[in-house]
């Protein structure tokens, strides 16, 4: 019989062991971040029916979307976590509590050409407050909060998250008498970052066929910069050109004060005016994140307000607030970059049980004890060498091997061997269990190695 040669697929992310133990730890801090400010898990299908996840696609989305027939069903992988969302909000209105906050870990899929940093299929890391008919401005600040507690927690110090309004940008550029374009223009300065001012420039006056001296005064507006404060003083000249404008300023002003109030120091947040973020359903606040270090990445979590979630799937107002972090990306990202801590325990154990006796039992109880004392065991029953064994649990990184032979049973004690110093001790099971736990408790459990500030 021939052998198939084992192959994975291209844009799809296999890890070994000690990288997955890495991803498993970025996933548990965010979810510990997400479940301290209240957010609740969800979980919705990787598939869903097509006209569902299509209703508010079309386009490139459709072209990316996988997309397969079984029996009568059309069905299709979801391509986001958003649209399964507001379908799950819309189809459980009746039986939810509004905010309705929740959070969401999960694989998406996308059939755009695989590249370098970019997947077909990736994970998300998803959280929204969504409101019934109304939603309080403080939750645009919250949002952000989070951004920075989350990636704080996670072991990055260098980031900044860029804050901007798009009533702000929508009224200026009504301002202007461009209101029929102002989505064009959004869309366009929005790669500022990308392809540059002149560039910008460019497109603005060849392809969206703005004057030249709108255009000059576009790009004007947006570099405007410097502390927070200046650049809201900055922008407080502009007030009483438009109303929307006026909104999109007292908006700007409280989400900068709040942002204070929830610890977020302004070494990490910035008003930035060239933030725009490409999708047309953003109407309020809107945000993206990057590595100071590294801007040539772009942005490592982005999102914004929206005013409704659901309106392909019902009549009710839903407004929402949310952010998305890459968290595939990301990961390959930090992992290219020497972000990843090393020294971080990757280990699937915190100890190593070896038999040294022909009957398991008391290495077995004395495992359980262990495991009902919170610390990870693995018990190495195998028939091989002892030296075999000490290469076992140095391969896997496990710090501490734990011996039970004879000597030790009629003792009713343990040897307990460090495998980083080499150190032996003979130990009440108590003993060990306490040193075993203490390790494991001083052990840096961050997954992003700190590069200083």
């Amino acid at each position: 019989m021939s052998k198939v040669q084992p192959r994975t697929l291209s844009g799809f992310m296999e890890l070994l062991p000690p990288q997955q133990m890495q991803m498993e730890r970025m996933m548990e801090v965010l979810r510990g971040i997400y479940g301290r400010y209240g957010f609740t898990p969800l979980d919705t299908p990787l598939i869903e029916a097509s006209e569902v996840l299509l209703a508010k696609g079309g386009g490139e989305t459709e072209k990316q979307i996988y997309r397969f027939q079984k029996g009568d069903a059309d069905l299709s992988l979801r391509f986001d976590l958003t649209v399964p969302l507001a379908k799950y909000v819309a189809l459980h209105y009746g039986e939810l509590s509004f905010p309705f906050r929740r959070y969401q870990i999960g694989k998406v899929y996308r059939g755009e050409r695989a590249q370098r940093g970019r997947f077909r299929e990736f994970y998300q890391a998803d959280i929204d407050v969504i409101g019934d008919g109304k939603l309080d401005i403080s939750s645009e600040a919250e949002i952000p909060s989070i951004i920075y507690h989350a990636f704080t927690a996670l072991g990055l110090k260098r980031f900044r998250i860029c804050v901007n309004n798009r009533k702000v940008l929508s009224g200026f550029y009504a301002s202007l008498g461009l209101t029929g374009q102002s989505a064009g223009i959004m869309r366009t300065v929005d790669k500022l970052d990308k392809i540059g001012s002149e560039k910008v420039a460019d497109i603005l006056t060849g392809e969206l066929g703005i004057a030249p001296e709108l255009a000059a005064e576009i790009l004007r507006f947006t570099a405007i910069n410097g502390r927070n404060e200046e650049v809201l003083a900055s922008l407080e000249e502009y007030r009483g050109r438009n109303p929307l404008l006026d909104q999109g300023l007292d908006e700007l002003n409280t989400v900068v004060k709040y942002l204070s109030a929830f610890g977020v120091p302004e070494s990490h947040f910035a008003v930035d005016l060239a933030i725009a973020r490409g999708l047309d359903y953003y109407t309020g606040t809107v945000y993206e994140t990057t590595m100071l270090d590294h801007p040539e990445i772009g942005s490592i979590c982005s999102g914004g307000r929206y005013d409704n979630l659901a309106e392909y799937y019902t009549d009710k107002q839903l407004p929402g607030v949310g952010i998305s972090i890459g968290l595939t990306r990301l990961f390959f990202v930090l992992a290219e970059q020497g972000y990843l801590n090393e020294a971080m325990p990757t280990a699937p154990a915190d100890v190593l049980v070896l038999p040294m006796t022909g009957d398991l039992s008391p290495a077995i109880s004395a495992a359980t004890a262990l495991r009902q004392r919170g610390i990870r065991v693995q018990v190495h029953a195998e028939q091989k060498k002892f030296k075999q064994k000490l290469s076992f649990a140095d391969k896997l990184k496990i710090p501490f091997v734990l011996l039970l032979g004879e000597d030790e049973i009629s003792q009713g004690k343990v040897s307990l061997k460090d495998m980083h110093t080499g150190r032996q001790e003979l130990l009440t099971l108590d003993n060990a269990a306490l040193q075993i736990a203490q390790a494991a408790g001083a052990a840096g459990n961050t997954p992003i190695r700190d590069k200083g500030e």
